[in-house]
C-alpha cells in the first residue's frame, strides 16, 4: 500500500513539472525584447498567421528553436549528471568531470589556431565560421570521449577512472590556453563568447543534427536504468544480480559523453545543469529510485534550462544575458549546501 502511495506521489509531482515546463516553455515564446500575446503565440505555434507577420518570424525562426534547444540541452546535461553522481558515488561530479567540455573547447582553439596562421580571423567569416567552430568543439569532444572509453576498459577502479578523466581535462585546458595566448584578438573574443554557452545557436538546419543526437543519448539513458538501479548499491551486488559491470560502466560514460559532446558543441559549455539539478530532483522526489529519478531530472533539466533562458532574454536587458551567469547564479547555492550537507547528500541516495 505504501509502494502505490509514494507512486502516485512521484506521479503527481512528475505531472506538476511538466505542466510547469510546459508554461515556461509558452513564456519563453511568448517574452523578449518583444512580447507577444500568448493567444497569437498558440497562433503561430499551429502555423496560423498571426496578427503581425514579424511576430511568425520571430516565433518559428527565432524564438521555437531556442525553447526546443533549451529543453533538449538541459535534459540531456540533468540526465547526464544523475548518472556520473550515481556511477562515480559521488555527489560533486557532472557530465564535464570527464573533461568532454575541455575537449570541445581545445577543438574550437585549434581551429581558431589555424585562422590564425592563415592570417585571418575565424569569426569574421559569418556561418562558415560558425560551423566550423561547431565541427571542431564536437570533433574535440568525441576524441576525449574516445580516450575517456579507452581508459574505462583499462581501468576497473572508478575512481581511478574519475581521476583520470579530470587530469585529461586539465591537460585539454592546458592546451587551450596555450593555443588562445598566439590566437587573434577576434578569434579569442568569439571563444569567451562561446564559453558563455548560449541557446540561440541552433537554426533549424543545425536541428536536423542536434536534435537526433541527443534522442539517441536520452533513449540510451532510460535503456540504461536497470543497471545503473544495481550500481549505486555497488558494484559487487549488481554483479552478482547478473550485471556486466564494464559493458554497463562503458555504456553510461559513452551515453553521456555523447550528450555532452553534442550539446557543448551546439551550445557552448553550460554550466552548473548537470550538477545542480540531479540534487534538486532528489530533494523533491525524496527517492533514489533511478526508475523515477531519470525521467524527472530529464523533466526539470528542460525546466530549468527554460527558465534561465528566460532570465536571459528579460526586457531591459542589452541583448541577452549569457547563460552561464543564470545558471550559475542558481546552481552555487544548491553546490554549496551539498558541500555544508555532504554526510546526508550521497550519490544516488
Amino acid at each position: 500500500m505504501t509502494a502505490i502511495i509514494k507512486k502516485r506521489k512521484h506521479l503527481l509531482r512528475l505531472t506538476i513539472l511538466l505542466i510547469i515546463g510546459l508554461i515556461l516553455f509558452m513564456l519563453n515564446i511568448a517574452l523578449g525584447s518583444v512580447n507577444i500575446p500568448l493567444k497569437e503565440v498558440v497562433k503561430g505555434l499551429l502555423g496560423y498567421e498571426t496578427e503581425l507577420e514579424s511576430w511568425s518570424y520571430i516565433i518559428q525562426r527565432s524564438r521555437l528553436p531556442q525553447a526546443i534547444t533549451a529543453i533538449l540541452a538541459g535534459a540531456g546535461l540533468a540526465v547526464g549528471g544523475l548518472q556520473m553522481q550515481a556511477l562515480f558515488r559521488n555527489p560533486l561530479a557532472d557530465p564535464a568531470i570527464l573533461g568532454v567540455s575541455s575537449g570541445a573547447g581545445l577543438g574550437v582553439a585549434m581551429v581558431l589556431m589555424m585562422g590564425s596562421f592563415g592570417g585571418f580571423a575565424l569569426s569574421a567569416l559569418g556561418w562558415i565560421g560558425h560551423l566550423t567552430v561547431t565541427t571542431a568543439a564536437f570533433a574535440g569532444a568525441m576524441a576525449i570521449l574516445f580516450l575517456v572509453l579507452l581508459l574505462a576498459n583499462r581501468l576497473r577502479d572508478n575512481a581511478m577512472l574519475l581521476i583520470a578523466g579530470i587530469m585529461v581535462g586539465y591537460a585539454a585546458s592546458a592546451l587551450v590556453g596555450v593555443l588562445k595566448f598566439y590566437s587573434m584578438k577576434e578569434d579569442v573574443h568569439a571563444f569567451v563568447i562561446w564559453g558563455l554557452g548560449s541557446f540561440s545557436s541552433v537554426s533549424w538546419t543545425r536541428m536536423e543534427v542536434f536534435f537526433p543526437v541527443v534522442m539517441v543519448g536520452l533513449i540510451g539513458s532510460l535503456l540504461l536504468i536497470k543497471p545503473l538501479n544495481l550500481m549505486v548499491l555497488g558494484d559487487n551486488y549488481a554483479s552478482n544480480l547478473g550485471v556486466n559491470i564494464r559493458m554497463s560502466r562503458f555504456l553510461i560514460l559513452a551515453c553521456t559523453g555523447l550528450l555532452t559532446a553534442v550539446i557543448t558543441a551546439f551550445c557552448g559549455p553550460i554550466a552548473f545543469l548537470g550538477l545542480a539539478v540531479p540534487h534538486l530532483t532528489r530533494g523533491l522526489f525524496k527517492t533514489s529510485n533511478q526508475q523515477v529519478l531519470v525521467p524527472a531530472v530529464m523533466v526539470a533539466g528542460a525546466i530549468l534550462a527554460l527558465f534561465s533562458n528566460l532570465i536571459a532574454r528579460l526586457p531591459g536587458f542589452d541583448g541577452a544575458l549569457p547563460i552561464n551567469a543564470v545558471t550559475s547564479m542558481i546552481g552555487a547555492p544548491v553546490v554549496i549546501s551539498v558541500i555544508l550537507n555532504n554526510r546526508k547528500l550521497m550519490a544516488g541516495g
